[in-house]
């Protein structure tokens, strides 16, 4: 072999040496993000779905490669103990039963007792109790009466006192039936096949159809007060939005659920959330919802709310929340990393923890973020910036330091002003009851159904906001809807309820 011929050999070896290694390299970089697949399903099936995160201490050696998860001292049950003078042991103290609840005296006397006994004191002993719902018949009875007419030429009148407002001026269903129904579905996440068996158990036969068609007549009759939420929302200077999927049935699908969307936008100045259901994730829900809006939009990354990014009169802000969980899911893949990125970010929510315990003002809190949380904020910049590089982009560390650095300009906005939050957790907890509710009713009946289920979840999740009892709000409600004049509609809701509650004591 000549040596051109031998240095064309090693030459065309060097070739296939690179592309074997660059399809090992590709290969490789395939397994690591399959192995990150099948972790999140694995997660998604079988972990945890908590996502508070506790540094792990090297100062300490550790028999496991994860840190041992910490209950939250918020979550922990009280309990309050004593010391027993003779054991010496502490023993646990029951906790007083609450003043409100009415009390239902029974008296026990002794079987031996005497007639000539003096009474020295006594010994109570209270027990919780419960009775079940208590379903009746209220009857209103309305005397009728013939009035003389003072011309004995004319007919006389009959006199009958007029029937109160119904919500279903032609059923038979009562405010406080039809306001426990929806609280038990809503709420309680009971669907309505349970409840007619609940019923059933009281000797009380309700159809179905009859509770769906008492459900459609609350909905119709409440729909004003459902525009003036969505009104009062787009009226308030500051949204946060986010949306949840919910399955519909649907004629297009016979044998299969069409997947819809609840699209949620709180208001923290007014307390209200508003929902909204769209029959897809498309843009085009929150571009309509929001077409006149002006004000700050704080979000997520979803593609979606990139149309508002150049809008003129709204400003964008991130969520600190969803770029720390890219983190927290990306613990798998590299612990180094992703331990570092929410360390530094538990330093941000320990200063908003602090300027809540310390009740600060916006312009004290804003001042206190300027000094405290811009320095990390920089400072964690600059190491994703570093680190970026160094990883795979498809990885979950790739990914969720590609999350961060894409929406930076908006995480960090939050500082700008004490009155912005530093994430959607307000939005995200209205979303819970909806997710909550869809493992129970599985899915909505049609397209009108899921609407009418945003209004509700509307409804209850303001309630919430406002620390309103929902069954009490939505039944005086009711009681009193069909008698409320268009303009003095926003009277029922309940941030005015609240408010009112508040100036009165």
């Amino acid at each position: 072999m000549s040596l051109e011929e031998a240095v064309s050999t090693i030459s065309n070896l060097q070739e296939e040496a690179e592309k074997l290694n660059e399809e090992a390299k590709k290969l490789q970089q395939e397994n690591t993000y399959l192995k990150e697949e099948l972790t999140q399903l694995k997660r998604l099936m079988f972990g945890k779905k908590n996502e508070r995160f506790i540094p792990s201490d090297n100062s300490q050696a550790s028999l496991f490669e994860q840190a041992v998860e910490v209950t939250p001292e918020s979550e922990q049950q009280t309990i309050t103990y004593t010391k027993d003078k003779q054991s010496g042991k502490k023993q646990p103290v029951r906790l007083a039963l609450p003043a409100h609840l009415t009390r239902e005296e029974q008296v026990i006397e002794p079987e031996d007792k005497q007639e000539d006994v003096i009474k020295i004191g006594e010994s109570v002993t209270e027990i919780l109790e419960y009775t079940p719902g208590k379903v009746y018949v209220k009857r209103y009875v309305r005397p009728k009466y013939v009035q003389s007419h003072p011309d004995p030429a004319k007919d006389q009148q009959v006199v009958v006192a007029p029937l109160p407002s119904f919500p279903i001026p032609s059923g038979n269903a009562g405010p406080g039936l039809l306001a426990h129904l929806m609280i038990s579905k809503y709420v309680d996440h009971l669907p309505f096949y349970r409840q007619v068996q609940m019923f059933k158990r009281e000797g009380v036969k309700l159809p179905e159809s009859t509770i769906s068609g008492w459900f459609k007549a609350v909905c119709k009759l409440l729909e004003p007060l459902y525009h003036e939420i969505h009104k009062q929302v787009l009226a308030s200077g500051y949204i946060n939005a986010d949306e949840t999927p919910i399955p519909v049935q649907s004629s297009n699908k016979p044998e299969a659920t069409h997947t819809g969307y609840h699209w949620f936008y709180h208001s923290p100045e007014v307390k209200l959330v508003v929902i909204d259901y769209q029959k897809s994730r498309s843009a085009q829900g929150p571009h309509d919802f929001l077409e006149k809006y002006k004000g700050v939009l704080q979000t997520d990354g979803y593609a979606g709310y990139e149309q508002f990014a150049q809008k003129e009169g709204i400003i964008l802000l991130g969520c600190m929340a969803h770029a720390r969980r890219y983190f927290e899911k990306a613990l798998d893949n590299d612990r180094e990393r992703a331990q570092h990125a929410l360390s530094e970010i538990q330093k941000l929510y320990a200063i908003e923890r602090l300027a809540r315990e310390e009740d600060l003002t916006s312009d004290q809190l804003t001042e206190l973020r300027h000094k405290e949380a811009l320095p990390t904020l920089q400072e964690l910049k600059q190491w994703m910036e570093g680190q970026y590089g160094q990883v795979a982009p498809k990885s979950s560390i790739g990914k969720a330091l590609a999350y961060s650095l894409k929406l930076w300009s908006r995480l960090i906005r939050y500082t700008e002003n004490g009155a912005w939050y530093i994430d959607n957790n307000l939005v995200e907890n209205s979303i819970r009851p909806v997710a909550l509710g869809r493992k129970n009713y599985l899915f909505a009946g049609s397209h009108d159904a899921a609407q009418w289920a945003a209004m509700m979840y509307s409804f209850l999740g303001s309630c919430k906001l406002n620390g309103a009892e929902p069954f009490q709000w939505l039944k005086s409600t009711l009681e009193i809807i069909q008698d409320i004049k268009v303009n003095q509609m926003h009277t029922l809701l309940p941030n005015f309820q609240q408010n009112s509650k508040t100036i009165n004591s």
